[in-house]
């Protein structure tokens, strides 16, 4: 199970906050309860429970709710109240589970890797980080709340390599506090990169290096994973939102016609006639291409001191709802020069040829942190 955000100092017993954070003495497999994976964004507030069923993993149940505007802003809870509120709904759907894992905004958090010695004990670790944070991140050790992935146990000399995540405590606060009023035990904090990884990265020791976007309706976020662990991340204020609304002024048609029109036409104009529609949606598409461009080709081309390559990105992964976009991988992997594609978020639950999840692909995308989130669970 990978760990969740920890404190630099080890708060009062009974704290919230610690109960949240802390990972010191992990819970054995066999007595960690049923938990959901829910996922709280600007607009919505999606949740999943996945438990394990022989030798795989089954859908126990899922779900959507809309939140309204102002209640969280670009991950920032302005309305507490409103936001338990909405939390307690969704409680009632989850029936007799009272437990979950949730993600924490990649707007607030700093994402660095680094090293350390190898074989270093826990608690030298964090020590070691909080050593770093004062030339890393633009908060202080006692205002933050951070904790780290082992990327490579070994790496070629140079000590144990870890991601490290951080995010001030007044916002990791804030989050455990609104599920404690919603009623729902709150058993782990990471940030919404770690939870995609987990449902897009393969289980290898060893896997590759990837460029994660989460094209979502407000924002886009981008991560550097490396060997399933975010070592980098970033957001953009580009989304899927000005799209649908902008096509539904321009043809004057519904959202629900927008949505369709993205999904089933896109980039690629029917006849192969430009729209106005298709020249709604390549105007963002454009902006998406350039930001993935940048970050490619920063990360792809990075040298160490032997001039060698040490971060070489291999693949594009597209996630959220509007990676649905027809045509939009193409795209960008035409612009980059590097293989683009929408991932299997399901790849570590089950295999199609023994259980079809109940939620169709495109859907799934905008599923990617939720499931990510209920794998710690099982």
């Amino acid at each position: 199970m990978w760990p969740s955000i920890t404190s630099n100092s080890a708060p009062p017993r009974g704290n919230l906050i610690a109960r949240a954070f802390a990972r010191w003495f992990p819970t054995p497999q066999l007595l960690v309860p049923r938990s959901a994976g829910i996922d709280i964004s600007d607009a919505s507030i999606k949740w999943i429970v996945i438990v394990p069923h022989q030798e795989s993993k089954r859908v126990l149940s899922f779900g959507s709710q809309p939140l309204a505007p102002g209640i969280v802003v670009e991950g920032t809870i302005r309305d507490e109240s409103a936001l338990a509120l909405a939390l307690k709904q969704v409680k009632t759907s989850l029936g007799t589970i009272s437990c979950a894992h949730a993600a924490l905004p990649e707007e607030a958090a700093f994402v660095f890797n680094m090293h350390v010695p190898e074989k270093s004990e826990h608690e030298q670790i964090l020590r070691m980080i909080e050593f770093e944070l004062d030339g890393r991140v633009p908060i202080s050790p006692t205002d933050a709340v951070y904790d780290f992935n082992i990327i490579t146990a070994h790496d070629d000399g140079v000590g144990t390599e870890i991601g490290v995540v951080v995010f001030p405590r007044d916002l990791a606060a804030s989050y455990v506090r609104v599920f404690d009023a919603a009623g729902i035990e709150l058993l782990s904090l990471e940030v919404e990169a770690r939870s995609i990884a987990r449902a897009i990265s393969s289980n290898r020791a060893v896997g590759p290096i990837t460029l994660s976007v989460d094209f979502g309706l407000e924002r886009t976020g981008f991560a550097v994973l490396k060997h399933g662990v975010p070592i980098f991340t970033s957001t953009v204020a580009v989304g899927g939102n000005p799209i649908s609304r902008s096509l539904m002024e321009t043809l004057s048609i519904s959202d629900m016609q927008a949505q369709e029109f993205k999904n089933e036409e896109g980039l690629l104009p029917k006849d192969g006639v430009k729209s106005a529609g298709t020249e709604i949606i390549a105007k963002t598409a454009s902006v998406i291409a350039d930001e993935v461009t940048k970050h490619y080709r920063y990360w792809d081309t990075r040298r160490n001191d032997k001039g060698e390559r040490v971060t070489p990105v291999e693949t594009v992964l597209l996630v959220g709802g509007n990676a649905n976009i027809k045509g939009l991988a193409d795209y960008i992997a035409e612009r980059v020069q590097a293989p683009t594609e929408r991932p299997d978020v399901w790849q570590n639950v089950c295999s199609f040829e023994e259980y079809i999840p109940p939620i169709d692909r495109r859907t799934s995308l905008q599923f990617a942190t939720a499931i990510g989130l209920a794998l710690r669970g099982v």
